[in-house]
């Protein structure tokens, strides 16, 4: 007889404190939603606080408790703030998720410098000073779990997006780099890279049908994703169950990556 389990994959994250970066909509609020379903308290990361009464409300309707806290990714004090206030409140930070991005989109040969000034400081050093004000408190806890939502731009070329996928490539490899820098802490840093996802901001792209139809052309499992397939993999990496995974970029994206 082969080697037995002996007990099932621990998936759970009860009694953790998880932090999401542009909690209020989107791939942001699923994982709030689902890391609060797999047992996290939550730490909202949002931009307007006052208009997140919904999401906070079905939140503490699962028994977690919720802290708002008022945060832009592109202003130092409030990274420097809400992980403070985070920290007061719950003691510790043992998941962050960033999902904050931005993606204006342009031909190379039209991109504007301001374009530019605003992909780089919200994608990469927001998420950066995000990350390594969170990866502090997380040194000083000798634990923790980073997982940057990335993008399969961040691997593959898309017409138009260049500085977007330049941003998303720097993040993947930032990953690594924490990962192997804060290993000896006890801390994972992993990306997860979707497709296009069904949610408020892409409706509108994704509903011109031939946009629609040359995406789904580049994806072999044959749909466009939504908001579930992405927070798998969140709740995975968060979890007891990715204890030795660290260092990696999952591509959630139907394989367009290797199609």
């Amino acid at each position: 007889m082969g080697n037995q389990i002996k007990h099932a994959p621990d998936f759970s994250l009860g009694r953790k404190v998880t932090l999401v970066t542009g909690a209020s909509r989107g791939i942001g609020r699923a994982c709030a939603l689902a890391c609060a379903a797999a047992g996290s308290d939550i730490v909202l990361g949002l931009r307007d606080v006052a208009g997140s009464s919904v999401l906070i409300a079905e939140l503490e309707g699962m028994g977690r408790k919720v802290l708002p806290v008022q945060l832009d990714i592109s202003r130092r004090d409030e990274i420097e703030n809400s992980v403070a206030a985070a920290v007061k409140e719950f003691g510790r930070i043992d998941v962050l998720v960033n999902n904050v991005g931005v993606a204006p989109g342009d031909l190379a040969e039209l991109v504007t410098e301001e374009a530019i000034d605003e992909i780089l400081q919200i994608n990469i050093k927001g998420t950066f000073l995000m990350t390594q004000t969170v990866g502090r408190q997380m040194i000083a806890q000798k634990s923790g779990r980073i997982i940057n939502i990335s993008s399969q731009a961040g691997t593959v070329t898309l017409r138009g997006e260049a500085i977007y996928c330049m941003s998303k490539a720097a993040i993947n490899h930032l990953s690594r780099c924490l990962a192997a820098e804060w290993a000896r802490h006890g801390i994972t840093v992993n990306t997860v890279a979707p497709t296009f996802i069904w949610t408020d901001g892409t409706k509108p792209a994704l509903a011109d049908q031939d946009f629609h139809d040359q995406t789904l052309g580049h994806i072999p499992l044959g749909r466009i994703g939504n908001t579930d397939d992405v927070v798998g993999a969140v709740v995975f990496l968060a979890s007891p169950a990715a204890s030795l995974v660290t260092g990696l970029n999952l591509l959630v994206d139907g394989g367009w990556s290797v199609a």
